[in-house]
């Protein structure tokens, strides 16, 4: 899958593109479950700490952070050597009230680079009753707007934090997927979702792509993973491959590269929810 000249001209004016067809039904089955039973034997959910750099932790997911269909519209946009700095699960069950606020993510993960876009693929289908992301298209090329921390509990950002001023809700832009689909988006871009109102839980996974001269500015040792390419800028420690589901090996690596995201994520911030 390649992206049009349209779609590249659209991401570059509004900062985000939808949908594109990534996998095949018989694949997002496979892989939902797959997860589905990992939640299973620990009580139905993943803990905090498992839902970021979680391609460390999930042989399945550091190949899907690798497969061509991912990496291919993501080249065009950010060009040919790639690193992943993280993959995110974002998981609303049937009745939850969980939403994620207008933010930017270029607020609080510490990268120097403009160019980090998102990939957000969808393994249930994320309608906008499901609480699908929306976006307020071209905020990824002004300033970035002011935000503050609202700590609240529903919200499932680390801080819960919030645009105070900026978003004009009658221009957003509302992005469904259906399972196998993914979104991209630039990672200045104010985005947020509603909560799930719908029959089946609404799972996502982001994957977050950056170019080798990107830098953590925040924290003094943080990783990525080289997906394509080579690393010409040597700013992360590169990750080791799980050679299957929770290696011992890369468990342990995962330790040391989410408790320095957290502390990344949670600089500066009044208190720490002991969310991702």
């Amino acid at each position: 899958m390649r992206l049009s000249e349209q779609q590249i001209s659209q991401y570059e004016s509004d900062g985000y593109v939808f949908p594109v067809p990534v996998l095949e039904s018989a694949e997002v089955a496979s892989l939902r479950a797959k997860l589905e039973a990992f939640e299973a034997k620990q009580g139905g959910r993943l803990t905090p700490s498992q839902r970021g750099k979680s391609f460390l932790l999930f042989e399945w997911l550091d190949a899907l952070i690798r497969d061509p269909r991912v990496l291919d519209p993501v080249e065009q946009l950010i060009g040919p050597d790639i690193l992943c700095w993280n993959t995110i699960f974002w998981i609303k069950d049937v009745g939850s009230r969980s939403f994620i606020s207008w933010h930017q993510d270029t607020t609080y993960w510490g990268l120097s680079s403009r160019n980090v876009v998102t990939a957000w693929l969808a393994l249930a289908p994320a309608s906008v009753q499901a609480g699908c992301m929306k976006v307020m298209p071209g905020t990824h090329r002004g300033d970035v707007l002011p935000h503050e921390d609202t700590f609240d509990g529903d919200n499932m950002l680390s801080r819960g934090q919030t645009i105070l001023d900026g978003v004009d809700e009658t221009r957003a832009v509302h992005m469904p997927l259906a399972a196998g689909e993914m979104s991209l988006h630039n990672y200045r871009l104010a985005h947020g979702s509603g909560p799930n109102l719908s029959d089946d839980r609404r799972i996502g996974v982001s994957m977050h792509f950056m170019p080798p001269d990107t830098r953590q500015v925040v924290g003094g040792w943080d990783t990525a993973a080289l997906v394509r390419g080579r690393d010409r800028g040597g700013h992360f420690e590169l990750t080791p491959r799980p050679r299957f589901d929770m290696d011992p090996d890369c468990v342990a690596f995962h330790q040391r590269a989410s408790k320095a995201m957290h502390e990344v994520l949670y600089a500066g911030a009044a208190k720490d929810t002991g969310k991702l």
